[in-house]
């Protein structure tokens, strides 16, 4: 069953969920951050003991309309998926914040490497 395998993975692969409640958005916003030119990464190690990722993803009224909202959001969990497998540490949230006028244009490859950066830096500082 190749489609109950790829469901139970999420959809960014093996380890790596969505923040949904509004104190993870919180509790993050506390911790780490580093901004790059594309968006702003916030981090926080949680010290729970669970193996997992989680990510969350955010753009405000600043970033545009709907659509520029939307596509800014859709960029970024892009950006999340190919890295964060790799990139980010288990028990660690990260979320991504879209900055106005850029992330919904910048180029997909310039943000993944930015999102390289950015998570080292978040790391180094932890």
């Amino acid at each position: 069953m190749v489609g109950s395998d790829a469901a139970a993975q999420g959809s960014f692969g093996v380890g790596v969920d969505k923040m949904r409640k509004r104190a993870d958005f919180l509790r993050a916003a506390r911790a780490l951050r580093q901004g790059t030119t594309g968006f702003h990464l916030q981090g926080n190690p949680r010290g729970d003991g669970l193996d997992t990722v989680r990510v969350g993803f955010t753009c405000s009224k600043k970033v545009g309309n709907a659509v520029a909202r939307n596509r800014a959001k859709r960029r970024l969990r892009e950006v999340a998926r190919k890295m964060l497998p790799e990139q980010g540490r288990p028990g660690w949230d990260y979320v991504l914040i879209g900055r106005a006028d850029v992330t919904a244009m910048h180029d997909i490859e310039q943000m993944a490497r930015d999102l390289e950066w950015a998570l080292g830096r978040v790391h180094s500082q932890a």
